[in-house]
């Protein structure tokens, strides 16, 4: 009986033995970068934790996440380790499988609620998966163990942000903002979050901070960018837009923006140039054939004018009422106006809020025709809805309102016929 044991111990030893041997030579030969070797090795022994275990940290290296994944579910399956379902979490989260991920980090706080890293790592995964409420739980329970900590600020917002709580979200952003003056994240958002808020002193404010940490940055440059161009600041505007030009070469935004300052300060070379760009890098953009049409009609090329205007209307899927009132001053100039007629009319169909299409089609209108009723209720329309537009504009359409009223009085007409 005793030898039987004796040799079964030896067995075992000699077992044990081989199975560590096998590890070294794998092991050495993963440091070495073999790693198909180092497999093949691992593939002699007996599966265990450890062999399954080791394939992973080898697949894992060689960013074969999905094998990565397979074999650390083996090894868990021979042990319940804690750090390697960690490692089978992360695995999870780089093939975007987050529910078995979340599931994972949730069994383990449920051992261990005291670790705040893995609070962290899971209150981001409720982000990811928009699981706000359950986020809002998570980064107030690690405010209150960290108040110093900026990120739980920041991430707390973002979860007010999904659950669209506005006055919670800015004021997360802002409590992060006084725990790190440098948070150019929250910052940026604050910027935008003021934006829309139409607060414009704060958004300038936190434009100006952001710019002064980081001068490349896309949202913040885009607000700036649109803040001078709006208060038609053009050539103050430039430098932003040639320096966001440079940052991304495919960006067609900086490239449009800078044609339209061009265009704005009469620099009709170099707005064509960009604008032509534009063009050629996205095909969809009618807008930048638009202006195109524009600067010809600038340049009295009324072809090239009417050929832009017309490839826009073409292309476009938006409202094209800029396109048709474009195209109508074209064929006004050319001495076409039932043409022009059709197409100021054309204009006002696409955008009812263009008050000048409607104001043209009227007043066109009126000069062609010598029967006034339908000038007369193209200008009731125009007074009825837009007199608050232009004075100008109104004063005249009340004259003329007035004045074809007195003209089919003394004729003894009926207006309304």
């Amino acid at each position: 009986m005793k030898n039987k044991i004796l040799i079964l111990l030896l067995f075992a030893i000699v077992k044990v033995e081989a199975q560590t041997s096998i590890f070294t030579v794998s092991d050495s030969l993963f440091a070495k970068g073999r790693y198909k070797l180092a497999l093949q090795e691992l593939d002699k022994n007996t599966p265990s934790f450890l062999s399954n275990y080791k394939k992973a940290v080898i697949y894992e290296s060689i960013d074969n996440f999905k094998k990565a994944a397979e074999f650390l579910e083996k090894a868990i399956g021979f042990k319940d380790d804690d750090n390697t379902k960690l490692k089978l979490a992360k695995n999870y989260q780089r093939l975007q499988i987050l529910g078995k991920s979340i599931k994972i980090y949730e069994e383990i706080l449920v051992k261990d609620s005291l670790n705040l890293v893995l609070k962290y790592q899971l209150g981001k995964l409720y982000l990811n998966t928009k699981v706000a409420d359950k986020a809002v739980i998570i980064f107030k329970e690690l405010i209150d163990n960290d108040i110093t900590n900026a990120n739980y600020s920041y991430y707390l917002a973002l979860a007010y942000a999904i659950k669209k709580d506005r006055n919670r979200m800015i004021n997360s952003f802002i409590d992060t903002f006084k725990k790190d003056t440098l948070h150019i994240k929250a910052i940026a958002n604050l910027a935008s979050s003021f934006k829309k808020l139409n607060d414009l002193d704060s958004t300038q404010l936190f434009v100006e901070k952001g710019l002064a940490i980081d001068k490349n940055h896309i949202n913040l440059n885009r607000l700036k960018i649109n803040q001078l161009y709006r208060e038609e600041k053009y050539n103050e505007v430039i430098p932003f837009l040639l320096n966001l030009d440079s940052i991304d070469k495919k960006d067609t935004y900086s490239k449009s923006m800078l044609g339209r300052t061009y265009y704005n300060l009469d620099s009709l070379a170099k707005a064509k140039e960009y604008f032509k760009g534009v063009a050629r890098m996205d095909r969809e953009d009618f807008k930048a054939i638009t202006y195109l049409g524009h600067i010809a009609f600038k340049e009295k090329d009324f072809r090239a004018a009417s050929f832009n205007y017309m490839k826009a209307t073409f292309i476009g899927k938006q409202k094209r009422d800029e396109e048709y009132y474009g195209l109508a001053s074209v064929y006004y100039e050319k001495k076409e106006p039932l043409l022009a007629i059709k197409n100021f009319e054309k204009a006002y169909s696409e955008n009812t809020k263009n008050y000048r299409a409607l104001f043209q089609l009227a007043k066109l209108t009126d000069d062609y025709y010598k029967d006034k009723k339908m000038a007369y209720k193209l200008y009731l329309k125009y007074y009825k809805y837009h007199n608050n537009r232009d004075e100008g504009m109104a004063n005249f359409v009340k004259g003329r309102i007035n004045d074809i009223k007195q003209e089919y009085f003394m004729k003894g007409e009926n207006l309304e016929d």
